[in-house]
């Protein structure tokens, strides 16, 4: 956990626990990133790059700046059942050694799949995505999809990000290349050797069949997992995933998934309250006890 003061109290707490910067997907850097949570009056916020820890430093100065809570995060990439989820881990030691080494390690294979993904692109008569992809990323190590969406639109390939999936980068697409992603078991236990809680993120987003949800439920519990992410546009609290939440003994998470201004339909501090009679995640972090 980063912070420059004593917590807030509970009440007053303005909270956001998943959040980009430049240094993965998110347009803002760090910096901004905090600066904007900042004047939106969110006092508790996570940076959660995915599977990057580089930005912690500059947000963590600007949070002191700010006069901020800021909880050191991370959202990793992992495979269950070959379904692509993402375990966000919330008050990380960002230098933990089975963390990094897991991080670098998938940061490699991203890169291999970035090579490729512009190889299936070039072939198909679109050239030049990967140092388009690279400019809109800022460096070749933060490389993935939405990149090569933005570069598309830019060069009038596509209408928008969407159709850039649907034509190019989705599934089944000439430019599409099925990742590679550490199992859910594996990322949870990088999180816990770096002393974070491992936080399912999104699950309404999956669109899994209730059978299916029940089963990938069942698997974060049974992999040690801590807490699940309710959605930012207020439908999780009577959904079935709260009762999932319930039925595992799971406390709740709450962030927007902010990327970009005006990107998101949800902007910085824009979440879901939790339900009552569920814990909330943040009352388990270090500093907030």
């Amino acid at each position: 956990m980063m912070h420059a003061h004593s917590p807030p109290v509970a009440h007053s707490l303005s909270i956001d626990l998943h959040t980009h910067s430049t240094y993965s997907d998110g347009v803002l850097t760090p910096a901004g990133l905090v600066r904007r949570a900042a004047s939106r009056g969110v006092s508790l916020l996570a940076l959660t790059d995915h599977d990057e820890t580089g930005g912690l430093a500059e947000a963590a100065q600007a949070a002191s700046e700010a006069g901020i809570l800021l909880v050191a995060g991370v959202e990793i990439s992992a495979a269950w059942n070959g379904q692509t989820v993402h375990i966000i881990g919330l008050d990380i030691d960002a230098n933990a050694p089975q963390l990094t080494d897991g991080l670098a390690s998938i940061r490699r294979s991203r890169g291999e799949r970035t090579a490729r993904i512009a190889a299936q692109l070039d072939a198909v008569g679109v050239t030049g995505s990967l140092a388009g992809a690279t400019r809109h990323a800022g460096s070749s190590a933060a490389i993935g999809r939405s990149h090569f969406a933005r570069f598309l639109v830019e060069h009038k390939h596509v209408r928008n990000t969407s159709d850039a999936f649907s034509r190019y980068l989705g599934a089944g697409r000439s430019g599409y290349v099925p990742p590679s992603w550490p199992e859910l078991a594996r990322a949870i236990d990088w999180i816990h050797c770096a002393g974070g809680q491992a936080v399912l993120a999104h699950p309404d987003r999956y669109r899994l069949a209730p059978r299916v949800m029940h089963s990938l439920f069942q698997a974060f519990a049974q992999s040690g997992g801590d807490a699940i992410e309710i959605g930012s546009d207020g439908r999780f609290k009577s959904s079935a995933q709260v009762r999932l939440a319930r039925q595992f003994g799971f406390a709740l998470s709450s962030g927007s998934d902010f990327h970009a201004p005006g990107k998101n339909v949800t902007d910085l501090g824009n979440v879901t309250d939790i339900p009552a009679g569920v814990p909330a995640v943040w009352q388990r972090l270090r500093a907030m006890r």
